[in-house]
């Protein structure tokens, strides 16, 4: 099977083509595994955190690639749940110990033994890859694969981040950032909170312009005001600067949600200008967010096909997986970015 394959870490500023396009021996199902046939891979900014080493992966090489859409093409002993043909995605979340206390109670997110696609274990940049078929989901007919590839990460993720903001309808929700994740969150909470007025920061005009035409109530630059303080605030951003200008912009008792595996180091100064009376007194929280649990992605898969959500796309062939990372790190950003297979 033909690969794009991360053999080394590196800087996607400095070196532009960090992963190369390999033939690799097609994968065999193990017990409870099922082997997919990829048609369609998200490109996310977590990726970008495993490439230039704030998330790594445990070991080189290995194929990226979390939001995965695929056709079952074989299956492994004890593994049932799927006929051969059958559509499915491949989310963040790829196996989990399945028997601690996080895992009984649902939130296998937080298992200390949580493995993610496309780090931990081989992902979507690929024509084939293998998965635990308890940690595969159904694609609702709706979407294509194109469309259905950025709901299993950006959506669900940002899925998981709108429950923990605690929004009420009526409320005013803030979005940091408008790529992948905030676009399909706006859409989210047109149709579940419609009374909900949503402020997006975003740090280009043409994002802030998407934003608008979208729905947003307001749409300014990072540092900007709103026009009125928010009761939460989604970031979906990799900076710190869009955590510390978010915070000045909570009402009293408001929250903010911070969706990110992890924070880019260069603008790690803006910690310091934390001020106790602007940013955090009047009992404002942050709450991060980790990783994704199995029903954060079914669920909103429901609810995408029940609205119904379509993402805007941009799409790559496979062998142009680096060009499409370069932009994202770039910040040339419509929507999501999806890589085509075969």
């Amino acid at each position: 099977m033909k690969a794009m394959v991360l053999n080394r870490l590196a800087n996607l500023l400095e070196n532009e083509a960090p992963l190369d396009l390999m033939d690799r021996p097609d994968p065999r199902p193990g017990s409870g595994e099922i082997l997919l046939r990829l048609s369609a891979c998200g490109v996310c900014h977590t990726e970008l955190d495993e490439i230039e080493g704030r998330t790594p992966p445990p070991s080189l090489p290995v194929v990226p690639g979390h939001q995965a859409v695929g056709r079952v093409e074989e299956t492994g002993p004890g593994a049932d749940a799927f006929g051969i043909g059958d559509r499915v995605g491949v989310a963040w979340i790829y196996s989990a110990c399945g028997t601690c206390r996080f895992c009984l109670a649902g939130v296998e997110n937080l298992c200390n033994e949580f493995r993610a696609t496309g780090r931990d274990a081989d992902g979507g940049y690929a024509e084939l890859m293998i998965v635990p078929e308890a940690f595969a989901h159904p694609i609702p007919d709706v979407f294509s694969d194109v469309e259905a590839a950025p709901l299993l990460c950006a959506g669900a993720i940002g899925y998981r981040s709108l429950r923990l903001a605690n929004l009420a309808d009526g409320g005013r929700l803030g979005l940091t950032g408008f790529g992948a994740s905030a676009h399909l969150v706006l859409m989210m909470v047109k149709h579940r909170y419609p009374k909900t007025s949503v402020f997006v920061f975003a740090r280009n005009e043409k994002e802030r312009a998407f934003a608008r035409e979208l729905g947003a109530a307001w749409a300014g630059a990072t540092e900007e005001e709103p026009p009125e303080k928010l009761d939460c605030i989604i970031d979906t951003t990799p900076a710190w600067k869009p955590v510390v200008e978010a915070l000045k912009c909570l009402a009293p008792g408001g929250r903010l949600v911070i969706n990110a595996i992890r924070k880019e180091e260069a603008d790690k100064e803006y910690l310091l200008e934390l001020d106790y009376p602007a940013h955090l007194w009047r009992e404002k929280e942050i709450k991060s967010v980790a990783n994704v649990a199995r029903a954060d992605v079914s669920e909103f898969l429901a609810l995408a096909a029940e609205i119904p959500i379509r993402p805007e796309v941009e799409e790559f062939a496979l062998d142009e997986a680096n060009r499409a990372l370069v932009e994202l790190k770039t910040g040339r950003i419509r929507g999501a970015k999806v890589l085509v297979i075969g």
